[in-house]
Parts: structure tokens; C-alpha cells; sequence
């Protein structure tokens, strides 16, 4: 279930991280750190749900570094309905399918928990996104009757297998049409407060979970508030690739594998998740009224002008309207979900010059 290299082989594999807005704090000694790989099984997955007294299946250290494998979130039988050939049906997923009973409210198979040691209420976990693979040549989208932003002009239900090419990172939707692919976890979060109980993976929260945020690729940094001890962190639903909005419910749904480093911060304090690219500060908002989730992510990033670049609150709001861009996240998770992005190449030293040039990174293309 888990793997241990050696510290020099890490350091050749990872090196040093980029510096980011929140100050990435210094790697621990090499020889303190490891690697270890997770793959998804009956035993290793949390099918559904996000729960701070679900048993962990993974224990690390802060700034050890995770390979976690995960599953598209869809069932053998109609995969296979679909046209996925059954050798081509992963046998972890036939495995969790016949195995797995204590499953839902949610329809996500999440792999973890991880127990990150020294993580407790109040800190919280910067989740580094190392690297992102397809683990599968192939995702599918779908939608159902009652399902996805507009089901009044679609009421049945229809699902469609994708061709991925990896070596061209490419999606072949239909004859002539081409997608870029830019792999990322749809579902990425920790344990809720004790007191929530057993949250349904399918909404996103203040403890993350189904954000279903595209810029979440390979280089971007996400950080979550943790709410119980060890955070408890899960990760899933898989996608190749997605558009603002994920208007028919589904992405390019795909099984990935993803490599995190996991580093717990006692020197920050924030109630929602927040992220940053390489050339971005992003800031989340979510709640069934887009308006609202619209308002607290643009509050978030005012919040974070005023703390961490030392604006004034008017500044700060102005600053958001020249320069800020609000997009929506997602509108079909029962939370909606907007995001707010300002680029890092805005912010000047004495001399006029930007501290941060932006990086090359695998994201998604701008849409006009």
C-alpha cells in the first residue's frame, strides 16, 4: 500500500518547490521525508463521503510526498453499455464495486483517508500538485434526465467514451474535434468538523471536496483549513479535461494518478480553500446561490489583498474590478461553485519590476 525511496532518489524526483504568496515553508530534512504510493482497493477508499471518523488508511508526515492512484467515478456494467471494452475496465473498480457496502450519500470513490501527522484544527494542509497522469486511454461523459444545468431541454439520460491519446494530451470527441487535455482531481478535501458528520461528497464545502476547479493541474498549490486531527485528506473523480461550469454534470471523467506533497502549516489561518498557480492567486466560493458563492470568493480575495499584500479594503475591492477576473467554477454540484483569479505579474518591487513572472504550467486554455 505504501512505498519508501530513499531521500537522496526524492530530492533527484521533486528538487525544491516554486515559492509561493503564503511563503511555502522550508522542506524538512531530506532524510526525514518520504514517498509512498496508494492505490485504490476495497480497504483504501472512502466511496461517497467525507467523515472526521472515517478510519485512516495512510499515515504521513508533513512534507512527505504521496502517490495516490484514483478511479473514474462509474460503474463496470455501464462502462461496459457504453462500449469500454471489459479488459479495458479496471479491475481495482470491478474489485470496490462488488466489495465496497458502506458507500454514500455521495456517488464519488474517493481514495484515502490519509492522516497527516500534526495536523490539527486551525492549521492548514498545502497540498503541492507535483505531477498528474492518465491511468486509462479513455474517459466518458454523461448526463441524466433530471441532471445538469439546463435538464428541462435534455429529460433522458445519455453517456459517451472518449479516446484519450496521452502522448499528444488530447481527447478525440467526435470526428474532427480535438480537446486539450489538462488532467486534474475533481475532488480534493479533508475531514469536515467532527460535529457535520457524514458529508455527501457531491457538493463542495469549506473543506473542499468536489470543487471541480480546472486550474487544479500539475504546479498549482491548494491549501484547505483542516477541521479535525490528521486533516483526513481524500482524493478523486478524475478528469482529463473540463469547461467552466461542468454544464451537463460531468467532465472528461477519467481515472488519474497524481503525486502530492503534503505539508502542514501552523502559520496560516483561513476558513475556505484558496489555491494558487504558478502565475495566479485564486480564491473559492460556494453556496447554492452562484451570487453568493460569487460574493464570498471575491471577498476571500479581498481578504487575502488586505492581509497579505497590505491594501486597503477599497484598494483592494477597486483592485479586483481592473485587474481580477470571477469566473464560474461549476453550477450542477448542488453547491455552486466561483472562483476569482489575479495574476501575480501585477505586483511590482520599488524598482517597477514584477516579483513574479509567470510560469509556464499545464493549464487550461483562457476562453473568451
Amino acid at each position: 500500500m505504501k512505498l519508501r525511496v530513499s531521500a537522496s532518489t526524492f530530492a533527484v524526483l521533486f528538487g525544491l518547490a516554486a515559492g509561493t504568496c503564503w511563503a511555502q515553508q522550508p522542506h524538512p530534512a531530506a532524510s526525514q521525508q518520504h514517498f509512498h504510493h496508494l492505490e485504490p482497493t476495497p480497504k483504501t477508499v472512502a466511496w461517497g463521503y467525507y467523515d472526521a471518523a472515517a478510519k485512516p488508511v495512510l499515515r504521513v508526515k508533513s512534507g512527505d510526498t504521496v502517490e495516490v492512484h484514483t478511479l473514474l467515478t462509474s460503474s463496470p456494467t455501464r462502462l461496459e453499455g457504453a462500449g469500454v471494452a471489459p479488459k479495458a475496465v479496471e479491475q481495482e473498480l470491478r474489485d470496490i464495486y462488488d466489495q465496497v457496502k458502506d458507500k454514500g450519500p455521495g456517488g464519488h470513490i474517493l481514495t484515502g483517508p490519509i492522516f497527516v501527522e500534526g495536523a490539527e484544527p486551525g492549521d492548514v494542509l498545502e497540498i503541492r500538485i507535483k505531477a498528474i497522469r492518465l491511468a486509462i486511454p479513455y474517459a466518458y461523459n454523461g448526463f441524466g434526465r433530471t441532471s445538469g444545468f439546463i435538464p428541462e431541454d435534455f429529460p433522458y439520460s445519455k453517456m459517451k467514451i472518449i479516446p484519450l491519446d496521452s502522448k499528444r494530451m488530447i481527447a478525440r470527441f467526435a470526428p474532427g474535434v480535438e480537446i486539450p487535455l489538462h488532467p486534474f482531481f475533481g475532488s480534493i478535501g479533508d475531514a469536515p468538523p467532527p460535529s457535520s458528520g457524514r458529508l455527501s461528497s457531491t457538493p463542495p464545502s469549506l473543506q473542499g471536496g468536489n470543487l471541480d476547479n480546472k486550474w487544479l493541474v500539475a504546479g498549482t498549490t491548494l491549501y484547505l483549513p483542516i477541521y479535525t486531527s490528521g486533516a483526513l485528506l481524500e482524493i478523486g473523480d478524475g478528469h482529463a479535461g473540463q469547461g467552466d461550469g461542468e454544464v451537463d454534470i460531468t467532465a472528461l471523467e477519467t481515472s488519474l494518478i497524481g503525486t502530492f506533497q503534503l505539508v502542514v502549516r501552523k502559520d496560516l489561518h483561513f476558513d475556505w480553500p484558496r489555491a494558487e498557480t504558478p502565475s495566479e492567486y485564486v480564491t473559492m466560493g460556494m453556496n447554492q446561490d452562484w451570487n453568493e458563492g460569487a460574493k464570498q470568493a471575491l471577498r476571500q480575495m479581498i481578504d487575502f489583498l488586505v492581509q497579505e499584500k497590505h491594501l486597503s479594503r477599497d484598494d483592494a475591492y477597486m483592485l479586483c474590478s481592473v485587474a481580477a477576473d470571477l469566473h464560474v467554477t461549476q453550477l450542477v454540484d448542488g453547491n455552486k461553485g466561483a472562483h476569482v483569479m489575479l495574476s501575480k505579474a501585477i505586483f511590482t518591487n520599488s524598482h517597477g519590476v514584477a516579483k513574479t513572472k509567470p510560469a509556464a504550467v499545464s493549464k487550461p486554455s483562457p476562453r473568451p
